[in-house]
């Protein structure tokens, strides 16, 4: 589909005639009236779906064959930019939805030719750029020809550079469109800024702004859309193996930055031994041209790119670079020295996946920053760069339709993409059974692992507790005892669901963790075998409350940690607090999901830890969730005290002394190996609604709830 760049609908001819022009009025108020009733001699019948094609469209393979209307324009110029906007009170959102599709629809004004009164144009052509950008508005989901029928309006004059344009006769050109009505779900597009006169300054009233080049102090948040500088020459620096080996660090190839970056550019190379390669711009050279300042060596420009693994992208003389999607294309991690920038698409990417941010004055920590970048991290960092590039900054049609798709997700919320959508590959998508559409099923139920040493009473009474809980699918037992065979089958208690026992091959704390095939339900109730206190309705109610959390750990005992100041380490604290931190796994539901990362994916030397030390596998279970998942564990009930009336104290691990130092130890141990401190504290607790009303016990589904 080829455009004609020179093509145009019409021309519109600003009031800035002279007296000696005014002889033509009449002429013109004729012709005017003629405009009009050829244009209300379209059948405006029903605007459905086809109907619409009766309106006149973009056609971009005959444009220059559309017909030619001439407009006068009055001098009035509009309302200044509504600075306050936001989406709730400058939008429009009772425009959308009139197709009875779930989508917003946006009409494109038909090209015309803006010129004054001199017959010179108001923007100097259309851009390239600029019809690459209606080009896929038209031939996308959201496009209407149909303006009764838009949600959102783009007009057709060229604003992608300020320029090439006359800031006081666009503001004049865009205040006639007719659908104006001060800006109302207009949406206008702008990369190039003057270093003064900017697109911002446009008469432009309750516009929406899709632009480059955003500062947080001009930026509408919610409203406005940050978008790339799209550079032409990016596609020159894509690669074809994101893995090729990269020759520089760190390199530096804008032209004409602050002397004040420049100077610390070459006082880091100093102390680092040149891992910096500094570029500029070379004399009477080309744009695609890069030499180095000292030596004057001569790079092609962007193809040194590809040969760097962290490139920087300096404020210049506008915040929004052409470099940085000159970087991105070339794979080259971006390293971001902009205070204040408002990142492209901030809305929806999470750029700190693939871009290190340094302030302005903290430049000198460069080579700092970067060395704790591990290998690991840069690869992945690299995975993203190319894939959010190729996602939303690759092309012009692709950073318009970014655009649309970030106002559909602000119309139509409830369909709004995912964090996961929007950012991760499609490697790294989580497809895992914890993200049930809805509230997990309670037909499935539950399994309860029990696990087992020697304390064959406790085990049996537990088992038969356990008995009367509704949801109970089936009972494993983990027999942990290497020395001793379990109990034959005919001697445990006959109940009414399965019983499987497996017998471990070492006496290992992750063993209660294992992802036996046995277990089969989604829900899984872990549970040591001297928990004999709890009754059936307490652990059916938090079978409940699981269903509705499947990705936490759901559980009675819990515990909290804290940073001590003194020892300059992590703490592990058993006391009552008004908050946790943690659910012991002692009595506690997980998906069994977590039983498999907790099997292949936690770091050995946790589990190592763990099964060494016969100690803090619940610890560390709750580490891992909260490492995946940023949330804290949901404790159910009051219940804090779980000792066992049948156990002799020194048969508990507890009973040690040194057990409560040992697992500070821990706490402590397992943040340094996860690299930060994943544990959420929260203060929450789940009880029945009805717990402590004055109901008759008749009206309450959970009578038997524990006391402390």
């Amino acid at each position: 589909m080829t455009i004609n760049p020179r093509a145009s609908a019409g021309y519109i001819l600003l009031n800035t005639a002279s007296a000696s022009q005014k002889k033509y009025k009449n002429f013109f108020l004729i012709l005017l009236a003629v405009s009009v009733l050829i244009v209300l001699s379209l059948p405006f019948v029903n605007f459905s779906s086809n109907e619409s094609k009766r309106f006149l469209k973009i056609d971009l393979n005959n444009v220059e064959h559309l017909p030619e209307v001439v407009l006068r324009l009055e001098s009035n110029v509009g309302r200044q930019r509504n600075l306050k906007c936001t989406h709730w009170d400058c939008f429009n959102i009772y425009r959308c939805g009139h197709t009875g599709h779930d989508r917003i629809t946006v009409y494109i004004y038909p090209f015309v030719k803006y010129i004054d009164g001199n017959g010179a144009e108001v923007v100097e052509g259309l851009s390239r750029e600029y019809y690459s950008l209606i080009k896929g508005i038209v031939n996308s989901k959201y496009y209407t020809a149909n303006p009764h029928e838009a949600c959102l309006f783009v007009s057709s004059l060229d604003t992608l550079n300020d320029e090439r344009m006359n800031l006081n006769l666009t503001s004049r050109a865009l205040n006639q469109l007719p659908y104006w009505n001060n800006g109302e779900n207009h949406l206008v597009f702008n990369m190039m800024s003057q270093d003064y006169l900017s697109v911002l300054n446009l008469n432009l009233g309750n516009a929406m702004i899709a632009g480059a080049g955003f500062d947080t102090h001009t930026f509408r948040e919610k409203f406005d859309i940050s978008i790339p500088m799209f550079s032409p020459l990016a596609d020159q620096a894509l690669v074809a193996n994101i893995d090729n080996i990269r020759t520089w660090k760190i390199v530096s190839s804008q032209i004409s930055i602050d002397p004040y970056f420049l100077e610390e550019l070459h006082s880091l190379n100093k102390l680092h031994e040149g891992e910096i390669l500094i570029l500029n711009n070379c004399n009477q050279k080309p744009y695609t041209s890069r030499c180095e300042v000292n030596s004057g060596e001569h790079f092609p420009y962007p193809n040194v790119l590809k040969h760097s693994t962290f490139c920087l992208v300096f404020r210049g003389q506008r915040m929004g670079q052409l470099a940085l999607l000159e970087a991105m294309a070339a794979n080259c991690i971006p390293v971001i020295v902009m205070d204040g920038h408002v990142m492209p698409f901030h809305d929806v990417i999470d750029w700190k996946r693939v871009a290190i941010f340094i302030m302005e004055s903290h430049l000198h920590t460069l080579s700092e920053v970067i060395n704790l970048v591990s290998e690991k991290r840069i690869n992945e960092m690299r995975k993203s760069v190319m894939f959010l590039y190729n996602k939303y900054f690759s092309s012009m049609e692709r950073i318009a339709i970014s655009s649309l798709d970030i106002i559909q997700d602000r119309v139509y919320p409830y369909q709004g993409r995912t964090y996961d959508e929007l950012n991760l590959r499609p490697s790294e998508m989580n497809f895992n059974p914890l993200y049930f559409p809805i509230t997990a099923p309670r037909s499935m139920g539950f399994t309860a692992v029990i696990l087992t040493y020697d304390r064959v009473q406790s085990l049996f009474s537990l088992i038969e507790r356990l008995a009367k809980v509704p949801s109970l699918m089936k009972i494993v037992v983990v027999w942990n005892n290497q020395k001793k065979e379990p109990p034959p089958m005919s001697q445990f208690p006959k109940i009414t669901k399965s019983i499987n026992v497996i017998k471990t091959k070492a006496n290992k704390l992750s063993n209660r963790f294992y992802p036996y095939r046995e277990i089969e339900t989604e829900a899984v109730l872990h549970i040591d075998d001297d928990i004999v206190m709890l009754t059936s309705d307490e652990v059916e109610f938090a079978f409940e409350v699981w269903r509705e959390f499947p990705d936490r750990i759901v559980g009675f005992p819990s515990r909290t940690h804290y940073w001590d100041n003194v020892t300059s380490s992590w703490k592990y604290e058993s006391e009552w607090q008004n908050e946790i931190s943690m659910v012991l796994t002692g009595a506690a539901f997980l998906h069994k999901y977590w039983s498999y990362l907790y099997t292949n994916t936690m770091p050995s030397n946790v589990k190592d830890w763990v099964d060494d030390n016969m100690n803090c596998e619940d610890i560390a279970m709750n580490f891992l969730v909260a490492n995946v998942t940023d949330k804290p564990p949901i404790k159910v009930t009051p219940r804090k005290k779980f000792k066992c009336p049948e156990c002799i104290n020194n048969e508990m691990l507890s009973a040690d002394m040194g057990h409560m130092v040992a697992r500070s130890q821990c706490v402590d141990r397992f943040a340094d190996i996860f690299g930060r401190m994943p544990l959420k504290s929260v203060e929450f607790r789940a009880d029945p609604v009805l717990f402590k009303d004055a109901f008759p016990e008749k009206l309450k589904r959970f009578n038997n709830i524990g006391s402390l």
